[in-house]
């Protein structure tokens, strides 16, 4: 469901870097801090860079890149 939301010219320049370097449009750039933003906020003792690396790992195991962990012994 798509929704056109009005937002300030600033946040559209912040995204616009981090949305070049991530390989995404500016909306899903800050689709993308949205959604890690209210990781953070449903999880206040995770840092955010572990929250991301979690969304991160989903991603892959969703993408079938997965690989077994050897133990060593």
């Amino acid at each position: 469901m798509g929704v056109v939301v009005k937002l300030s010219d600033e946040l559209i320049l912040l995204a616009q870097p981090y949305a070049t370097v991530g390989h995404r449009s500016i909306p899903k750039q800050i689709e993308h801090w949205a959604r890690l933003g209210k990781a953070a906020e449903d999880n206040p003792d995770l840092p955010a860079a572990f929250i991301r690396d979690v969304m991160l790992s989903e991603a892959e195991a969703n993408a079938g890149q997965l690989t077994d962990y050897k133990f060593r012994v």
